[in-house]
């Protein structure tokens, strides 16, 4: 299990990482360096029709950043993981799922100088990890 987690923070680092190093502003779909390993609804690569159940959504209310990814949770097919990173890469906060969770919702409290571009991360156990860039 250390060895998945180790995997999909490094990943996540990848990402956001690339994200930052990227200067110009995209108006059309763009597409990751990561396209085929980590997912996002402007780059759904084969899981486009997964897009609504899968990229994490974002509400921010006050210092509290909410997650939620509209994903059924059975023992079969579920999400097994939030998780809130800031533009350095910093993780934030994390949240692990199991299938007996009626629901993907995670709620986290920003600490200070955390930065205006975070990263929201979902992981489903079929269709890998998505993310969803917004600013606070």
């Amino acid at each position: 299990m250390t060895k998945r987690r180790d995997f999909i923070k490094t990943t996540l680092l990848m990402a956001a990482g690339t994200a930052i190093g990227s200067s110009s502003v995209a108006t059309a779909k763009t597409k990751s360096k990561f396209t085929g390993i980590v997912y996002s609804a402007d780059d759904p690569g084969k899981w486009e029709k997964k897009v609504g159940s899968h990229a994490p959504k974002v509400a921010v209310e006050g210092k509290n950043v909410t997650i939620t990814t509209k994903h059924g949770m059975t023992e079969q097919h579920y999400i097994v993981r939030h998780t809130l990173v800031c533009e350095k890469g910093y993780v934030l906060g994390e949240k692990t799922f199991y299938p007996t969770n009626k629901k993907a919702v995670s709620t986290f409290t920003l600490p200070e100088k955390h930065g205006s571009v975070l990263y929201a991360t979902s992981f489903c156990n079929k269709h890998d990890l998505w993310v969803t860039e917004f600013s606070v």
